[in-house]
């Protein structure tokens, strides 16, 4: 597939950035930045949601979490989904699409709770496994929760976008080996599951060369992560790599890689490792697009077709 028409019309507002930090480090850039990330139809919350900010008790102190409810009266328990946010374990928050809007959409689609989690960020003095210790305190919450939600716990599942897609598989990877609730499903969307990342498919590579710098994610930048993170390179632990580890008992896995994006091989690696051991996994792959395409709207279509995917396994 070509670049995604609307996303290659707005390369040019980047093309002079190096990265993320780098666009936003002036008014002049984050101008520029805010007309690459626009969508080609506006976006309006979904009617009919309640929408509740609150905190839970972790390990190390209180938790934020958001939760998005249906408000129509229901006769059965509904789904439920623990949605994480992505940033490369530095970034994010509760505000940000890859959160709200996501979380809103597949409350509203698939007629399920949502809550988002705003776990911990590494820095300042947090590193790996706070984060993840916030995930899994997060996730026990929501299945002891699930009179008050109104949820299934028998069908309440985890999901989360890049950084996000780990934590989600990290922590169900934890619940298997100490023996709790599994999720019913996990949905991740353009995952970083291993350490090192598989190479790219060399025509891919080549493709990939007229992205603007800033879109690209090469080896350096995941070192730098895991810096960041785990405060080393060597001796990685399952919690940040858990497609290096063993997969039988994990649940069953949505995975929505985008088509041009350093991190598609390892989402499609543990793809092809969960159905090794036999655990059900479907993929959709975002074409055209690029990494990140669920912190924009559905205006744009292709994000629009990633969330109906994420919307019909968890309804």
């Amino acid at each position: 597939m070509p670049f995604d028409s609307h996303l290659a019309a707005q390369f040019h507002h980047i093309e002079q950035f190096s990265s993320f930090e780098a666009a936003l480090a002036t008014p002049e850039g984050a101008a520029q930045y805010a007309k690459w990330m626009e969508d080609p139809a506006p976006w309006s919350l979904p009617e009919g949601l309640s929408i509740t900010d609150r905190s839970i008790d972790g390990p190390h102190g209180t938790i934020p979490v958001r939760i998005y409810r249906p408000e129509a009266p229901l006769d059965v328990a509904r789904p439920a989904l623990l949605w994480l946010h992505g940033g490369a374990f530095l970034f994010g928050g509760l505000d940000m699409n890859e959160s709200h809007v996501v979380s809103a959409e597949l409350a509203s689609r698939a007629g399920a709770v949502v809550v988002s989690v705003d776990y911990r960020l590494a820095g300042d003095g947090v590193q790996y496994p706070v984060p993840l210790d916030d995930v899994v305190a997060a996730w026990n919450w929501l299945i002891a929760s699930a009179d008050e939600l109104g949820t299934d716990p028998a069908r309440s599942s985890i999901g989360g976008a890049s950084a996000g897609g780990n934590l989600a598989t990290a922590a169900s990877m934890r619940v298997r080996d100490e023996g709790g609730p599994l999720p019913r499903q996990m949905l991740l969307a353009y995952p970083l599951v291993h350490f090192p990342i598989p190479a790219l498919d060399p025509a891919v590579v080549v493709e990939m060369q007229a992205l603007p710098a800033m879109l690209h994610f090469g080896g350096g930048f995941h070192e730098f992560i895991l810096h960041s993170y785990i405060g080393r390179i060597t001796d990685i632990p399952a919690g940040y790599a858990p497609g290096n580890f063993a997969l039988e008992g994990m649940p069953p896995a949505v995975i929505a890689p985008a088509e041009y994006d350093e991190l598609r091989p390892s989402a499609e690696l543990f793809a092809r490792q969960l159905r090794s051991v036999g655990v059900p996994v479907a993929v959709e792959l975002a074409e055209g697009m690029v990494h990140g395409h669920l912190d924009r709207t559905p205006g744009h279509p292709a994000v629009d077709r990633t969330l109906r995917f994420f919307a019909t396994a968890l309804a």
